[in-house]
C-alpha cells in the first residue's frame, strides 16, 4: 500500500510518466463550472493529474473538448430490444460510459433469474453497470406476470456489489398507504443503507411527504415544471427523462436555475433502437438541454457529476486526480457530437462505432418463455349482449386511452368486424404458465385493414398481446410469435409477412441493436403501407403499452377489460 501511494505521488508530481497522457485538451471541470486548458495525465486506468505532463503514449486532442462519461440514472435495457452486451455496444461509443438499471421487464418474466441474468451479461463491459432491484413484480393484481417477488426474494441481491437499491416504486398508493409487502422492501433496502428510486407521478401535498419519508430519493415521471419544484422543494433528485415515449426534458428545463441544478440530473428511462442510433443516448439529452436555454457545462454537470453524487458512485463523473479515466472527447459545447469515448484510460468508441468486442454470453436461462395453452377461434370470440360497447380509443403520440362508447356489429351475439368501421379486435394471453386466460377488448384509431400483429412484449407482465380485423390472421400472428419463442410478427391474408424473434425472455433480441432496428424498420413500413396503420401511432408501442392497467383509461389484460379510472375490471358491452 505504501508502495501505490508513492507512485500515485510521483505520477502526479510528474517525476515518472503515465502510461497515457491526452494533451493540448479542453477539460470541462464539473466541479468549478469551467473550462480548463491542459493535459490529463492517466495510469491504470486512473486520471492521475491534469496539468503539464509527458506519457509513454501520449495523444494530441489539438484543443478539443474533454467531458467525463456520461451516466443514465435510471433506464430499462429491455426497451432496447437488445442484450446488455449489444446495449452496451450501442450507448458507449455515443459516450454513456455508466447506466443506473431497473431490470422490472425481465423480472416480470424470470424473476430472480432474469436479474441475475442482466448483472452477470453486464460484466467485464466498457460500461458501468448498476442495477435498482425492481420493487413491483407484478405491477399490479390485474394481470398475470411470470413471478411475483417478494422483499425475501430481493434479499438475495441486496448487497451485490452493483446494486445500488430498490428501484422505482411505481405502486405509490401502496408506499402512502403502508402497505406490507412494499413497506418490507423499503425496510430491505433502508436496513442494507441502499438507495430508493421513486415512480410518483401527480401525487402532492401530504401524500408527497408520506412518499419522501418513507425514504423515496428519486423522481423521473415529473411532466410538470410544478411537480417538479414540489420534489425539488422536499430534497428528491429529478431526472429529467428524454425517452421515445415520454419527453420530458423541453418542458422541464424551463424551470431550471443555478440554484437548483445540482439536484437534476438526465435519464432515457425507455429508448428503442431507432432513436438512440438516429438521436443518440445521454448524450441527446445534454444536446437538447443546450438548445432549450441550459449553458453547456451545467448540462454536461447534470449528465455526470449529479448523476454520480446522486448514486453514491465514487470516483466518476469528474475528470481530476483519483478518479476513473471515463472520459468523452466531444468537437464543441454547441453541438456535442461525441467523437471518442476512453473508459478507464482505453479508447472504447470512435466515431460512434464500438472499439471493442463483446462475449457470447449464455442466455439459456431467460430463453424459451413463451408458454401459452393452444388457442383456438373460439378463445377469440367476443360475445356481447348488444350492439353498444366500450372501446379503447387511441391517441395521437400518447400512451393515455380514452375510453368512449360505439355502436358495433354483432350477429348471434357475436362481435363481427366491420370492414368500414375502425374497431379492432384485441386479445391478450397469458404467456408464461400456459393458464388459458385470454382477456379481449375493442380498439379504435389503429386502422389496420387485412391483417393483425402480434408481440411478447406488453408492459408490464409482458404477455403476449394481438391485434387484428379477423381471426385466422390473429390465430396465424399469435402462433408465429409462439413458435419464435417471443418477439414480434406483422401477418396479412393468411402469410406471414415478417418476424422479428427476441428469444431472451421474449422482449430481447441477441443480435445487435442496427440488424434489430434494420428489421423493426422493414416491420413498421409494412404496418404502415400494406396494412395502413395510423402514421400518427407506433404500432409496436402502442400495441405493448395496451396491456398496462396504471395508464388511464382503458386496458386489456390477461384477465379482461380493465377501467383504469375505476381501478376494476369492466363489461365489454353496455346494459341497455
Amino acid at each position: 500500500m505504501r508502495s501505490e501511494i508513492k507512485q500515485k505521488i510521483d505520477l502526479a508530481y510528474g517525476r515518472i510518466k503515465s502510461e497515457l497522457v491526452l494533451k493540448n485538451a479542453r477539460i470541462v471541470n464539473v466541479f468549478s463550472h469551467e473550462i480548463v486548458d491542459g493535459d490529463i495525465a492517466i495510469h491504470q486506468g486512473k486520471i492521475v493529474g491534469i496539468g503539464n505532463y509527458a506519457g509513454e503514449a501520449e495523444v494530441d486532442l489539438e484543443g478539443r473538448f474533454v467531458a467525463p462519461g456520461l451516466i443514465d440514472g435510471h433506464v430499462h435495457i429491455e426497451s432496447s430490444m437488445v442484450s446488455p452486451t449489444q446495449f452496451a455496444r450501442a450507448v458507449v461509443p455515443r459516450g454513456t460510459t455508466t447506466i443506473i438499471a431497473d431490470p422490472h421487464e425481465i423480472a416480470n418474466v424470470k424473476g430472480i433469474e432474469g436479474i441475475k441474468y442482466m448483472l452477470e451479461a453486464s460484466e467485464d463491459l466498457p460500461l458501468n453497470a448498476y442495477f435498482m432491484l425492481p420493487s413491483c413484480v407484478p405491477a399490479t393484481s390485474f394481470e398475470t406476470s411470470g413471478a411475483k417477488l417478494l422483499a425475501d426474494d430481493l434479499a438475495e441481491l441486496i448487497n451485490h456489489e452493483r446494486v445500488l437499491g430498490l428501484g422505482e416504486l411505481m405502486n405509490y398508493p401502496g408506499v402512502i398507504g403502508g402497505d406490507e409487502e412494499i413497506v418490507d422492501k423499503i425496510r430491505l433496502a433502508r436496513e442494507h443503507n441502499k438507495l430508493i428510486d421513486g415512480h410518483g407521478p401527480e401525487i402532492k401535498d401530504k401524500e408527497l411527504n408520506a412518499y419522501v419519508a418513507a425514504g423515496v430519493l428519486t423522481e423521473h415521471e415529473c411532466s410538470t415544471v410544478e411537480e417538479m419544484l414540489n420534489r425539488l422543494r422536499l430534497g428528491m433528485y429529478i431526472l429529467i427523462r428524454q425517452g421515445s415515449a415520454a419527453r420530458n426534458l423541453k418542458e422541464l428545463v424551463r424551470g431550471l436555475k443555478r440554484e437548483n441544478m445540482r439536484r437534476c440530473l438526465f435519464c432515457t428511462d425507455d429508448k428503442h433502437p431507432e432513436d438512440i442510433l438516429l438521436t443518440g443516448h445521454i448524450d441527446n439529452n445534454v444536446r437538447l438541454a443546450i438548445r432549450n436555454g441550459i449553458d453547456p457545462i451545467s448540462a454536461i454537470q447534470m449528465a455526470t457529476i449529479n448523476a454520480a453524487q446522486c448514486y453514491r458512485l465514487k470516483n466518476i463523473g469528474a475528470i481530476a486526480p483519483g478518479y476513473n479515466a471515463d472520459l468523452i472527447i466531444v468537437d464543441d459545447l454547441k453541438d456535442f457530437n461525441v467523437l471518442q469515448v476512453y473508459k478507464d484510460g482505453k479508447l472504447v468508441g470512435d466515431n460512434k462505432e464500438p472499439l471493442f468486442d463483446v462475449k457470447d454470453f449464455d442466455s439459456s436461462n431467460v430463453t424459451d418463455t413463451v408458454r401459452i395453452k393452444a388457442v383456438i377461434k373460439d378463445d377469440l370470440k367476443i360475445s356481447i349482449d348488444n350492439d353498444i360497447a366500450n372501446v379503447i380509443r387511441l391517441l395521437p403520440h400518447s400512451l393515455v386511452t380514452q375510453k368512449v362508447v360505439r355502436k358495433v356489429d354483432v350477429e348471434n351475439r357475436e362481435f363481427k368486424n366491420n370492414k368500414n368501421l375502425d374497431i379492432l379486435k384485441l386479445a391478450v394471453i397469458e404467456r408464461h404458465n400456459a393458464t388459458g386466460n385470454v382477456g379481449l377488448g375493442l380498439v379504435e384509431d389503429f386502422r389496420l385493414k387485412n391483417g393483425a400483429i402480434a408481440l411478447t412484449i406488453a408492459h408490464d407482465s409482458h404477455n403476449l398481446i394481438a391485434i387484428g380485423d379477423n381471426d385466422e390472421d390473429m390465430l396465424l400472428a399469435i402462433n408465429e410469435v409462439a413458435r419464435v419463442g417471443g418477439g414480434i410478427a406483422i401477418v396479412s391474408k393468411g402469410n406471414v409477412q415478417r418476424t422479428l424473434r427476441l428469444p431472451i425472455a421474449g422482449i430481447m433480441s441477441d443480435e445487435s441493436m442496427e440488424k434489430v432496428n434494420e428489421k423493426l424498420a422493414e416491420m413498421l413500413n409494412i404496418a404502415y403501407e400494406q396494412l395502413g396503420v395510423n402514421t400518427d401511432i407506433d404500432p409496436f408501442m402502442t400495441l405493448s403499452f395496451l396491456a398496462l392497467p396504471v395508464i388511464p383509461e382503458l386496458k386489456v389484460t390477461d384477465i379482461g377489460l380493465f377501467d383504469v379510472s375505476r381501478f376494476d375490471f369492466i363489461d365489454l358491452s353496455i346494459e341497455e
